[in-house]
């Protein structure tokens, strides 16, 4: 029998902020309600292991007070009443902050990661913490800790056999299912594009350095960065403009819109992935946006040098200043001893422990290749990719966010093939700091699965992207929930 009142069974919480919102003010929906109706979906659903902490009796408790400063006509914040969920490698003060992992499982932060407070003051109210890839160092979510269903690892509420993508995978997941309005995650090579894409919802990595990394649990700390995700786009910029403080959004006219299409990123994709993503293209090309072919672009030739030496080499020392400075104060062995995913662990023991990394000639010291690429490979990346921009005078590249529609989850999902597939068209934006968004295009025709669009513009075009974002969305319209 459910917990919750039965007014809350009829509630959809298949809501945009700006719609929840607008039903707050016209007095249609009470806070109260809406967040019964994602605890209620969140109790039903149980079997898709998408969440590590679920705080029911504080959710309450601080819809019930957005209901009274309402009523008592109080200024309403941006996200006043607005159910969220945030990715349990981010602190959130007085819930644990796992990272996925049975190693951290009794660390419990007493502050909020400024990005978590930045939306609490804004009036958002935080469910609870999700599930991810262990220590966020995978693409798939196929984690067999935390486990709130009969079978391992976060899965997808469009098809529970298969996989949420990772390592964002709770937060994206939650949104799929219509469990939360809107969800922080990270992403350090595509941590939030690839779930996002994979559940049917939109994502946000900032450039680099736009948001600060203070209380998340680290990978890559020259990479990682914390970004919002929502069921729309316009979501996204609002959740990206309260981090922030910067809402203006440019005008943006789809018949001056040029895309770039970088040949590459179109090659040996799954025909669900190939059909959506060109039907994308065909009906934003109907509305005046130019699509310009990029024949040889070579990003993934420059970028191979530059994305494993850098994230292995920055892993041991990042984590090492976390658990000493924020976590819990353990050591990366004792952290290592106790992680539960075996590929998550053979990361750690084989390649970050020991500084190694095997090439083709065997295995090296992760160092030399690590300055190779901070000296010279991601300049030179960077360099590439503004050459593109001004040499085809694209507003941003477009491809299929993934190669792949959520694969079938079994532990064979985390070889390394897989996560090739599902993090090749992510991980080289990541590398240059690129400001990137992840929008959902369609159900594949044959499986009725999510598909996604990334698009990746020049560093420091958040706003413009998003708001470009939104245009496409305007077009293409939100695909159906789960």
């Amino acid at each position: 029998m459910s917990i919750f009142p039965s007014a809350a069974e009829a509630l959809s919480t298949d809501l945009s902020i700006h719609e929840a919102m607008t039903a707050f003010r016209a007095g249609t929906l009470t806070s109260t309600a809406l967040v019964e109706a994602c605890l209620r979906r969140i109790e039903e659903l149980q079997h898709l292991n998408v969440f590590v902490t679920v705080d029911a009796q504080g959710a309450l408790k601080a819809a019930a007070q957005a209901d009274m400063d309402r009523a008592a006509g109080k200024p309403l914040k941006p996200l006043a009443g607005i159910p969220i969920v945030v990715k349990d490698n981010i602190h959130a003060a007085g819930m644990p902050c796992t990272g996925g992992s049975p190693a951290l499982a009794d660390f419990v932060p007493a502050k909020d990661a400024p990005t978590v407070q930045k939306l609490r003051e804004a009036g958002a109210i935080v469910l609870g913490k999700t599930n991810l890839h262990e220590f966020a160092f995978g693409a798939t979510g196929y984690n067999g800790a935390f486990n709130t269903g009969s079978k391992v690892g976060i899965r997808n509420p469009y098809d529970s056999e298969r996989i949420a993508g990772g390592s964002s995978s709770g937060s994206a997941a939650a949104i799929g299912a219509r469990m939360s309005l809107a969800a922080l995650g990270t992403d350090t090579g595509g941590s939030m594009r690839i779930p996002c894409a994979l559940n049917g919802c939109a994502s946000l990595r900032p450039s680099s350095g736009r948001y600060p990394r203070l209380g998340t649990i680290p990978i890559s700390t020259s990479r990682d960065t914390v970004g919002p995700m929502a069921q729309c786009m316009s979501d996204v910029a609002l959740l990206d403009a309260v981090i922030t403080g910067e809402y203006a959004l440019p005008p943006i006219e789809l018949s001056k819109l040029h895309l770039g299409m970088p040949e590459q990123f179109w090659q040996g994709l799954d025909e669900d992935t190939q059909e959506a993503a060109l039907a994308a293209l065909a009906a934003l090309h109907a509305r005046g946006v130019t699509v310009v072919e990029i024949p040889d672009a070579q990003i993934f030739e420059l970028n191979h040098p530059i994305g494993f030496p850098v994230v292995i080499h920055e892993a041991r020392v990042g984590m090492e200043a976390y658990l000493r400075e924020q976590g819990p104060g353990i050591s990366i062995e004792e952290m290592v001893s106790k992680i539960h995913s075996p590929d998550v662990k053979s990361i750690y023991e084989q390649w970050v422990l020991p500084a190694k990394l095997l090439t083709p000639d065997g295995m090296v010291d992760v160092e030399q290749l690590y300055d190779v690429a901070e000296n010279s490979g991601r300049a030179a990346l960077k360099q590439h990719y503004q050459y593109l921009y001004e040499t085809y005078a694209v507003d941003a590249l477009v491809f299929p966010t993934t190669t792949i529609i959520a694969p079938v989850a079994r532990p064979e999902v985390n070889e390394p093939e897989t996560f090739e597939r599902l993090i090749r068209n992510t991980e080289p934006a990541a590398s240059a700091g690129l400001a990137c968004i992840q929008l959902p295009v369609g159900l594949g025709r044959r499986t009725g699965l999510p598909v996604g669009l990334e698009l990746d513009a020049p560093a420091g075009s958040d706003r413009r992207l998003l708001a470009i974002g939104i245009a496409i969305e305007s077009v293409l319209g939100r695909i159906p929930p789960a």
